[in-house]
């Protein structure tokens, strides 16, 4: 029987004691050279787009020789102002990528040995950058399409007698939230936070081809999808598949983001439930890329990512 690829060596090309042993000059020209990668790590100017810089290397920092802009290579990126080493923040994006379903931040700042709020905010930050690849995206193919339920969980009273109705709205606490994605077979997946499942028609109408062909359950909220799509249609009281009609790859990105939630986080506010969900969808699009292709990929959406209008002084807002 063949080796599943994860538990293969080409699944594991960057780990922490190779970030470490190199340093912190190595872990610096890393993100060189992918932020500046089509001059092979030298210096851009960010403000005028020149390439010649004077080099201020007490701070890491170039001015350039046009504008006289001074600037370092996480200027105007995601991690602008940052004070962490290189060698942490490769860490922590290495720790990030490595988390199959996630990793709690109490996790997190332990391993790099930080507070949990810088901890929070750099996780945070990363997700926001990730969501970059599914700005414009529209699926195509064979397409499915299912929702899932997140919070609002109402713990029943001891007491039979004192228990109430929880499917009532008047029981409700408000902060349940639907996930629905759409998963081109094969391909990417599109998550979206909504009230209710049925919103998923308008979401489809606007994310997914035409000529695309949709899968579904028997939901009757999914009936209007008729109208614009071929449309295949899978009771799952009878059957998981039917002639080539299901929807269990959006189930399995279903699967991960629950066991993150529920496994690694134990709570997410609906605030920034959009924001797992990309993450979760991000892990399982690329599930088969190996961890130093991850790190890269990340650092590269990180480094090509503005800086972060929800996350740049968070704590100093919230206080």
């Amino acid at each position: 029987m063949s080796q599943h690829f994860l538990l293969s060596a080409k699944a594991r090309t960057l780990s922490l004691k190779e970030i470490y042993k190199g340093g912190e000059d190595k872990a610096y020209e890393t993100f060189c050279n992918i932020r500046w990668h089509s001059t092979d790590g030298e210096p851009v100017c960010p403000q005028c787009g020149c390439i010649g810089a004077y080099s201020i290397s007490t701070r890491r920092k170039f001015k350039c020789k046009a504008c006289h802009h001074q600037y370092s290579v996480t200027s105007g990126t995601i991690f602008a102002s940052h004070k962490l080493d290189f060698t942490d923040l490769l860490a922590a994006i290495a720790l990030f990528v490595n988390g199959a379903k996630g990793m709690s931040m109490l996790q997190l700042s332990r391993d790099l040995n930080v507070q949990y709020k810088t901890a929070f905010v750099l996780a945070h930050k990363l997700r926001e950058a990730l969501s970059m690849e599914r700005e414009g995206v529209e699926l195509d193919g064979e397409v499915e399409v299912d929702g899932a339920y997140f919070g609002g969980h109402i713990r029943p009273v001891n007491e039979a007698e004192n228990r109430v109705d929880r499917r009532l709205a008047k029981h409700q606490t408000g902060k349940r939230r639907v996930v629905v994605a759409f998963r081109k077979r094969g391909g990417r997946t599109l998550p979206f936070v909504t009230k209710n499942e049925g919103e998923g028609v308008e979401l489809a109408k606007q994310h997914v081809d035409r000529m695309a062909v949709m899968h579904a359950d028997e939901a009757t909220h999914w009936d209007p999808l008729h109208d614009g799509w071929q449309v295949g249609r899978i009771n799952h009281s009878e059957a998981y598949s039917l002639d080539g009609v299901c929807t269990n790859q959006v189930e399995s990105y279903f699967s991960r983001l629950r066991r993150m939630v529920r496994g690694q986080h134990h709570h997410v506010s609906p605030k920034y439930l959009h924001q797992f969900a990309n993450h979760a969808a991000w892990l399982e699009d690329h599930r088969r890329e190996s961890n130093g292709a991850l790190a890269g990929r990340l650092i590269g959406l990180s480094m090509a990512h503005p800086v972060s209008r929800n996350w740049k002084g968070y704590w100093q807002r919230a206080a």
